[in-house]
């Protein structure tokens, strides 16, 4: 059982991670469109006003089933993140954004064990192995640098306090944390709420591209390559259509790096994705994406080492994840009974 729940630890960091990463600018445009009535036109563009702050709620729904030893191993998880995005300064093209964890909810299944935190729901975090790992999430800050004229996010301030707060939750978890979320790395998880945006007019049948790497360290390297249409309008929203491919690379390895904070060591992975589309509703109104949503189909396997020992796992995985935005927090709290 302790195996499963350590491969169950690895593909939960392999499913979770990732989603927060996404749509960093490539600049390959594909200028091919067809020619568009007036009406077919829309500023796609953002806009941030000092000090109005929006909210986004971010809602991913996993199911993966991995194959370990001839025995299926199936993991559950909703996790629901909410934000709050506060322009604070503007010096030419870059913004100067705060953003905040308002609150955390996270229901994972792994092999019927059952992980259940919510921050929003006014109860502790007791009995909960994770709670506290959890609960450390909520109410951190960073301080965003934006250039708006290629939506690149170009620094990121908050990082020496965020880990304090998750090492002091879980303090074994500090040499893999210190890895993982790199100045680089959380850079990348910040700008997919901006960076799908061309940041200027298109006509419909307008295409454009993107592509993101994440490195997280012993855990592998994540490429995702987005391919985006613009479709029209959809009632007052602007509609653009995704599609995009992930691939995942195991890690490299570096010799004298000392322990990766992990138990196990990946080896071998191949892991690909054969489905993936989604759709954002921009509003040119109020200058931001008002929804978007994605689905994914992952699929391949990997070779995982655990006390010299190396056993084949064989995953696939469906993801869908939904964003809304908006004026008002999109916290609806439960009252303690």
């Amino acid at each position: 059982m302790l195996r499963r729940l350590l491969f169950a630890a690895l593909i939960l960091t392999v499913g979770i991670l990732p989603t927060l990463a996404q749509e960093k600018k490539d600049d390959k445009k594909d200028d091919k469109k067809e020619p568009a009535a007036s009406g077919d036109k829309a500023m796609l563009k953002w806009n941030l006003v000092k000090d109005k702050t929006f909210y986004q709620k971010m809602v991913t729904d996993t199911k993966q089933t991995m194959k370990v030893m001839n025995n299926d191993v199936v993991q559950t998880q909703k996790q629901t993140f909410y934000f709050s995005w506060t322009p604070e300064k503007q010096d030419g093209d870059n913004w100067i954004i705060k953003q905040k964890i308002d609150g955390v909810a996270m229901d994972i299944d792994i092999g019927n064990q059952k992980i259940q935190y919510d921050s929003t729901s006014g109860k502790d975090a007791a009995n909960n192995p994770l709670g506290e790992f959890f609960k450390a999430l909520v109410g951190s800050e960073f301080k965003i640098t934006l250039n708006t004229k290629d939506m690149k996010v170009t620094k990121v301030e908050g990082r020496e306090d965020f880990l304090k707060k998750l090492v002091a939750a879980n303090p074994q978890m500090k040499p893999l944390l210190d890895q993982i979320l790199s100045d680089k790395a959380l850079a990348e998880m910040a700008e997919p709420t901006f960076a799908a945006i061309p940041g200027k007019e298109e006509t419909k049948g307008a295409k454009w591209k993107r592509e993101s790497t994440l490195d997280m360290g012993p855990i592998g390297k994540y490429t995702n390559t987005y391919n985006y249409t613009f479709e029209g309008k959809e009632g007052n929203l602007d509609k653009i259509k995704v599609e995009t491919t992930l691939s995942y690379k195991e890690p490299a390895e570096v010799a004298g790096s000392g322990s990766s904070g992990l138990p196990f060591k990946i080896k071998q992975a191949e892991l690909k994705s054969t489905k993936a589309d989604g759709n954002i509703l921009f509003d040119a109104k109020e200058g931001r994406i008002a929804k978007s949503d994605m689905k994914l189909e992952l699929s391949g396997n990997l070779s995982i080492e655990i006390g010299g020992q190396t056993t084949q796992v064989t995953l696939t995985q469906t993801q869908s994840s939904t964003t809304e935005s908006s004026d008002k927090p999109l916290i609806t709290e439960t009252k303690k009974p």
